[in-house]
């Protein structure tokens, strides 16, 4: 489906399509057999400008609109979703920075962040603790000029060489979030492997032994950390999951397509039955609608509009969703190639289903939408009554 692009965001586009053409996709089923993103890809993706995509120009990034990174969140989706997990985690932290970090943290930071010199995460699920991330165990006790940080982190996207975090936790009942460098003292990371998906994202635990850190690496204030640092950064997150799931829905719709237009059975290219036909309409359709929300989404997030968080929750919902649905079907019309390493549609479904459950489980989000109508239902009633009493 095509849409309304300027000049520059075909251009950029293109270079994306390019780029992800040329460096990931030929090597993106190697590193999910490996469960590991080489070094000096993440360097090139650093120097390339997209790890910097949305630091501000003024701090040695690229500024770009939401549309435009959408659009490369997409394009890097249709070849790895473990390097869309790449693009949220370090986008995220640099969003919470932009918007909450002070002066001194932004300068500090945000130029390093920008070129990929250094790599950060995001650290806000715990062992016992998933979509109720508002009640982190995790403990920061004031020690003279420093924290104290005590507890422990798990799934972390990209934690095993990751240089900084933005770790969740509490100091002195206040929810917190602050910068945890990977050299400080107290703090252990161990890989977690076998993943069902998102393999080559190289997740870590992280744990915090009296792990000791600046108390001027809070970002905003204590009491802020979750509602507003975290809030800000997991609908972020949820941005660039909605597009990444759309771009895995183009990849899953090309390999299907293109499988069933080379593979003949009954006498007749698979395409031309008519049950491989309805399969492909239903996936082009969730694609469009997909589109549609995620473009939605960008346009609402220029605009700062406060609907913004609604309607990035919806993208990532339906996205997520349909992008498993769409892989399914994929895998089903490989047949049994589907289910092997030669093909990797495969590998799609089981990116697919964590799409569902990272930056907001799918079930939080619909707590979210539904609560979202209710208020709507509420408005429309004010405002109904008010103008029968105005009329009247």
């Amino acid at each position: 489906m095509q849409i309304d692009l300027t000049e520059a965001q075909r251009s950029a586009q293109a270079n994306f399509r390019e780029y992800v053409a040329d460096r990931i996709t030929p090597i993106a089923n190697e590193l999910d057999r490996k469960e590991h993103i080489p070094a000096e890809l993440i360097r090139d993706l650093g120097s390339s400008g997209y790890l910097g995509g949305l630091v501000p120009e003024k701090f040695g990034g690229q500024g770009m609109d939401a549309l435009t990174w959408g659009l490369l969140c997409e394009e890097i989706g249709r070849a790895s979703a473990s390097l869309v997990s790449l693009l949220t985690v370090h986008s995220m932290v640099i969003q919470a920075l932009t918007r909450w970090g002070s002066d001194e943290q932004k300068s500090n930071w945000l130029p390093r962040l920008a070129t990929g010199e250094i790599i950060a995460a995001f650290g806000l699920s715990e062992p016992d603790v998933g979509s109720d991330a508002a009640h982190c165990q995790t403990e920061a006790t004031p020690d003279g000029e420093d924290l104290l940080l005590n507890g422990e982190k798990r799934w972390i996207s990209f934690g095993q060489v990751a240089d900084l975090f933005l770790v969740f936790g509490s100091i002195d009942g206040q929810s917190t979030a602050l910068l945890v460098e990977s050299n400080s003292d107290g703090l252990r990371r161990a890989p977690i492997s076998n993943m069902l998906g998102f393999r080559s994202a190289m997740l870590a635990s992280l744990q915090f032994d009296n792990c000791r850190v600046p108390a001027s690496n809070v970002v905003g204030r204590p009491g802020f950390g979750f509602s507003h640092v975290g809030g800000a950064a997991l609908d972020h997150g949820r941005f660039c999951i909605a597009w990444g799931a759309l771009g895995l829905i183009e990849a899953c719709i090309a390999a299907s397509m293109e499988y069933a237009e080379s593979r003949e059975q009954f006498g007749a290219p698979l395409m031309d039955h008519q049950l491989i036909k309805a399969m492909t309409a239903d996936m082009l359709v969730r694609a469009r609608a997909s589109r549609l929300l995620c473009c939605n989404a960008a346009r609402l997030k220029e605009r700062g509009t406060p609907s913004l968080i609604m309607e990035t929750s919806i993208a990532k919902y339906f996205s997520s969703r349909a992008a498993v649905q769409v892989a399914l079907d994929a895998v089903q019309i490989h047949g049994a190639n589907g289910c092997s390493e030669d093909y990797p549609v495969g590998r799609y479904l089981r990116d697919a289903k964590v799409f569902e459950i990272i930056e907001g489980s799918n079930q939080i989000q619909q707590i979210i939408i539904a609560k979202y109508g209710q208020q709507e239902r509420v408005k429309d009633r004010i405002q109904t009554t008010s103008r029968d009493e105005a009329d009247g």
